[in-house]
């Protein structure tokens, strides 16, 4: 397995991480994700950590917490040889102060995740969304306490604006608090909006992203295809309104694609879109998941080989898009591009 820093950190971190989103299945939106048991995820943690798989994400909204405690029931016995990331922002009760990134909601978010994961320390925290109605200052230096508690020991966010990014790192700085070096966000040869602006700000502020959902929402599996829709008890199918935006067309333009690479390498079409976002600047860490073993060995298949330059640039040009403003008049003039 490739280790990597996560961003500007002292932290190394594996190419790929197993995110648990698919443990619980503890409603009808978590279940087309998966429905993985305490053993069954204790199966697939020893697969991962055999290939090097070290570090697995999870959130307090996952099955309303129940894939944090599948994780920690499984990781018992084996703290000592991998990492955990989890996240809280987004409502996890009915009460007033049950969501948003307070003072108050956050120390009870990190108690409530230690608790269920049945571990003394998160090793990345992260923000689930932003949230425009705490002050900056208020969330980081709460963070900066838990920090300095032990509770956790790097911070990142999710899911941000790169104004809102730039802004909690401006604070950051200065008042001495901890600084986000990780950002989970979605990027996909389907969706590539994240390399507008958040992949330039990552790459200057040394902010590395982890990627979620880096087959597009389960749309760049090869199963869908002309005349081939998604099938029922997919998460393409039975969730598709909720995954992010595309085309259709271009779908099948990447498709095919990725089926062309895909037989010049010998691998198969979710290795080959794993790949390709494994040689993407900022990208320290890609999540995958899997309902089974035979598609976590298939996923963790995507380390250890590189694509071509040629073979890269092919899958860039089938999977443009046409940019928003200002970046297609910034890509105008290439010469300011350019990075030192």
């Amino acid at each position: 397995m490739e280790y990597r820093r996560l961003g500007r950190s002292g932290l190394r971190v594996p190419a790929l991480s197993f995110g648990t989103a698919t443990f619980a299945g503890g409603d009808d939106f978590f279940k087309a994700w998966g429905s993985t048991d305490s053993a069954g995820a204790a199966r697939l943690i020893d697969i991962c950590l055999d290939h090097g798989v070290s570090m697995f994400d999870s959130a307090d909204v996952y099955s309303n917490g129940l894939a944090e405690q599948i994780l920690g029931e499984a990781i018992r016995g084996k703290r000592n040889r991998l990492l955990i990331s989890t996240k809280a922002t987004f409502a996890f009760g009915e009460g007033p102060n049950d969501y948003g990134s307070s003072r108050q909601h956050l120390i009870d978010a990190v108690d409530g995740a230690l608790k269920r994961l049945g571990v003394d320390h998160i090793d990345l925290f992260q923000l689930h969304g932003q949230d425009y109605n705490t002050p900056v200052e208020e969330t980081l230096s709460t963070l900066d306490a838990l920090v300095r508690s032990g509770k956790i020991r790097y911070i990142g966010c999710s899911n941000f604006t790169g104004w809102h990014l730039m802004k909690s790192l401006g604070v950051a700085e200065r008042y001495g608090y901890p600084r986000y070096v990780a950002h989970q966000a979605y990027y996909s040869l389907l969706n590539r909006d994240y390399e507008w602006e958040l992949a330039p700000l990552g790459r200057d502020q040394g902010v590395g992203a982890v990627v979620w959902s880096p087959l597009g929402w389960g749309k760049l599996t090869g199963k869908i295809r002309r005349g081939q829709p998604a099938k029922q008890g997919t998460r393409a199918h039975d969730i598709a309104d909720t995954g992010p935006p595309f085309e259709e067309e271009r779908l099948f333009r990447i498709v095919d694609a990725l089926d062309v690479v895909a037989q010049q390498v010998g691998k198969s079409i979710p290795q080959v879109a794993l790949n390709w976002l494994l040689q993407q600047p900022t990208v320290s860490n890609v999540i995958i998941g899997a309902r089974d073993e035979a598609q976590l060995v298939e996923n963790i298949g995507a380390v250890g080989w590189n694509l071509t330059a040629e073979q890269v640039a092919m899958l860039c040009a089938a999977s443009d898009a046409p940019a928003a403003y200002p970046v297609w008049h910034q890509r105008g003039f290439p010469t300011l591009n350019e990075w030192g």
